[in-house]
Order: structure tokens, then C-alpha cells, then sequence
């Protein structure tokens, strides 16, 4: 019994041993890493508050820098002296009257029916050339002198004509007055009368013979002169004579054109046809310029060519400046209908940019790409539907620099 205590005694001691070690290698460590973890903790905390803070100032930073950006972003730099350099107009976008149109290729012409292909009307040589190429004269004014034998022979007819009348009269005189006094007899006064008349005809047919040729009755030494007369008023378009030359009755030898009004000759499609009718209003715009002119058709052709398929039309243009001028290339635009739309813009305001078209309106110190949406256009001003609006300034004339100078940051900013 004895034995056996002392084991149960020996086996608790033994365990009694391990656990006292147990809790002294656990408590120090564990305090320890207790104050350790503690302090990490503590210290992630802090740091994760100190990032929060760090994280929120930065926040800040960025929110500020974009709202600054933000106020400059997409506004293309240009001061009013640039704007003065580059040739850029200033408008403003406004309701406008619109004619819509089909337009057409044409060309200017010279008015046929004023319009005179000058020639001799007699053969000879040329003795003086008055007229020289562009000048303007007046009707009945001498343009050129020509030597002819056949004005020669023609004014040698009418004095022998001249003649003839001269003595029938007298002729016919003493024997009236012969039959008067019962000396001759009525036979020969009948005669005498019919022969006169003869004579008389025959000076009429010399008379009008030489001012069919453009001839007058002349004095001693111009017997055989041809003076060349302008027709009528207007301006000497063509020359094709030179001093000693000789022409024939035939030869076009100047033409004489009155440009105060020009013809406008127009290429009309077949589809159009049913468009364009006598009396319908056009526009004429020059292609080399901005010179335009209102007019109406005057003409139709009801002819269509066979490889063409288009048929011919005219309009007439007043021209009392001469600015059209015949041989010019020009635009026929046919109106179709006219409109009243509340914004409109200059055509040469629109830009294309990344696919999109663009109206560069004025904001602050210079400009920006605004995107629209366009409607219908009468050539010079376009209907603006969406994007802009009444009173908003705009670049017309010149905002292709601005584009250019916007496609520059771009590439600039892109590097």
C-alpha cells in the first residue's frame, strides 16, 4: 500500500512538473506576441488610416486637376490677333430665307441676237482698218475702208442711171409741152412718159444695188471706196482683217457683239426636264468666282441628244458691268422651292473632322468643334437642325485654320 502511493505521489509530481513548464514557456511568449499583435494591429490601423487619408488628399488633388482641365478641354487656343492673322471672319449663326436647287454645268455665251458676223460684201483689197479688237463702238460707226472694183462698176452704173433719168425728163417735158399746143401728136407724150418712168426705175434698181453693198453715192475719188459700218452698238469681239489685205464678198472680216446681256447656255439632264420649263427662276454662279446673278430660263430645247440624253435650255443675264464674260464655266442652279429655317450658317463654316461635321463656335479665348446636323442649303448659307443656335458666334470664312491648328495639338499631345 505503501508501494503504491508513493507511485500515484511520483507520477503526480512528474506531471505537476510538466505543466508548471508548460505555462512558463506559454505565458512570457504569449504576452509578448499578444503586445506584439497588439501593436501591429495598432499599427495597421494607423497606416491603413493614414493611407485613407493620404488616399482622399490625392483624391482631391485629381478632382481639382480635372475640374481645371475640365473648364480648357477641347477649347483650341486662338487670341483676337491670331484669329486677324489667319483671315478668319467672324458670324453669327441666324434664321435665313433658303432656296433649294438643282444645280447644273453651263456656260456663258454671247447673245446671238445681238450678235452680227460682219463681212466685206465685196471683194477688194483693205485701204484702212478703223476698229481694233475690244473696242466699243456705235451704230453706223466706220470699222474698216475697202478698195472694190465692183463698187466701182456699181457707181458707174448709178451716175449712167442718174443720166438717163436727166434726159427722159427733159424729153418728157418738150413733148408735153408740144402735145399741149397741138404741134405733136399724143403717141409721142406717151412715149416720152413711159421712158421716164423706165429711166427711173432703173436708178431706184442702182441705188439699191450699191447700199446693198454697204455703198454710198460718193463724190470724185471714192468711186470705188467700201466703207464697213457697225451694224449697231456694242463691242468688237472678233478681228480678222489686217491693212492690204484682200477679201472676198463673204470674208467674216469682224464681229460685233452687244455684251449688255449674255446667254447662259445650260445642260439639262432628262430627268430634269420636267423641272426645268420656260420662265423658271435660276441662279448663275461663277465658278472662277463668287460673282452670281439671278435670271430666268428663256429657252428649252425639245431636242435631247442622242449620246448626251440631255437637252439644251438658255437663260438671259443682264451684264452692264461685263462680268460675264462669254466662255466662262458656270453653275446653273435651277430653284426648286424656298424656305424659312430658324439657324443657318455660312457653307464655308463647315468642317469635317473624325468623320463628323463641325461648326467652330466661339467659347472663351478661342474656339471649339461643335458637331451638327445639317439641313437643306442654297449654295451660299446651310440650315443648321441640331447643335447650334441662333446668335452663337462662329467661324465662317478661314476655319480651316482652326481645324488645322487643332489637328496640330493633337498630333502634339498624341507624342
Amino acid at each position: 500500500m505503501k508501494k503504491h502511493q508513493v507511485k500515484v505521489i511520483a507520477v503526480m509530481a512528474a506531471l505537476a512538473i510538466v505543466f508548471g513548464g508548460v505555462v512558463v514557456f506559454k505565458g512570457p511568449g504569449s504576452a509578448g506576441k499578444g503586445e506584439h499583435s497588439e501593436a501591429a494591429e495598432h499599427g495597421d490601423k494607423d497606416e491603413h488610416k493614414g493611407k485613407e487619408t493620404a488616399s482622399k488628399a490625392g483624391d482631391g488633388d485629381e478632382h481639382e486637376e480635372g475640374k481645371h482641365s475640365g473648364e480648357v478641354e477641347g477649347v483650341i487656343r486662338f487670341s483676337d490677333e491670331q484669329i486677324k492673322l489667319a483671315g478668319i471672319t467672324m458670324q453669327t449663326a441666324a434664321a435665313a430665307h433658303l432656296d433649294t436647287f438643282i444645280r447644273m454645268p453651263g456656260q456663258i455665251a454671247l447673245n446671238e441676237d445681238r450678235t452680227a458676223h460682219v463681212t466685206a460684201r465685196a471683194a477688194g483689197a483693205v485701204q484702212v482698218v478703223e476698229a481694233t479688237l475690244g473696242q466699243a463702238v456705235k451704230k453706223g460707226d466706220v470699222l474698216a475702208v475697202i478698195a472694190s472694183a465692183e463698187i466701182a462698176d456699181q457707181r458707174g452704173e448709178l451716175a449712167a442711171a442718174e443720166k438717163r433719168v436727166a434726159y427722159a425728163r427733159s424729153v418728157y417735158a418738150s413733148e408735153k409741152t408740144l402735145w399741149e399746143e397741138k404741134i405733136s401728136a399724143r403717141q409721142d407724150y406717151l412715149k416720152a412718159e413711159s421712158e421716164l418712168r423706165e429711166a427711173e426705175i432703173g436708178l431706184q434698181m442702182a441705188r439699191q444695188k450699191l447700199a446693198a453693198l454697204g455703198g454710198q453715192s460718193g463724190g470724185a475719188g471714192a468711186s470705188n471706196r467700201l466703207q464697213v459700218r457697225a451694224p449697231f452698238g456694242g463691242t468688237i469681239v472678233e478681228k480678222h482683217v489686217a491693212l492690204g489685205e484682200v477679201v472676198g464678198a463673204d470674208t467674216r472680216i469682224f464681229t460685233v457683239s452687244d455684251l449688255s446681256t449674255v446667254w447662259a447656255d445650260v445642260v439639262v439632264p432628262a430627268k430634269d426636264l420636267e423641272i426645268v420649263r420656260v420662265g423658271t427662276e435660276a441662279v448663275i454662279r461663277s465658278v472662277a468666282s463668287d460673282t452670281t446673278a439671278p435670271g430666268k430660263v428663256s429657252f428649252v430645247s425639245s431636242l435631247i441628244g442622242e449620246e448626251s440624253r440631255s437637252a439644251k435650255a438658255r437663260v438671259v443675264l443682264d451684264n452692264p458691268k461685263a462680268a460675264w464674260r462669254p466662255g466662262l464655266f458656270v453653275n446653273v442652279d435651277i430653284v426648286t422651292g424656298s424656305a424659312e429655317v430658324p439657324v443657318a450658317v455660312a457653307r464655308e463654316a463647315l468642317q469635317t473632322v473624325e468623320g463628323r461635321q463641325v461648326v467652330f463656335k466661339r467659347a472663351g479665348g478661342g474656339f471649339v468643334a461643335q458637331p451638327v446636323s445639317v439641313g437643306r442649303s442654297d449654295g451660299r448659307l446651310v440650315e443648321i437642325v441640331s447643335g447650334m443656335k441662333a446668335g452663337e458666334p462662329y467661324a465662317g470664312a478661314g476655319s480651316f485654320a482652326i481645324k488645322a491648328e487643332q489637328a496640330k495639338g493633337d498630333a502634339e499631345h498624341e507624342h
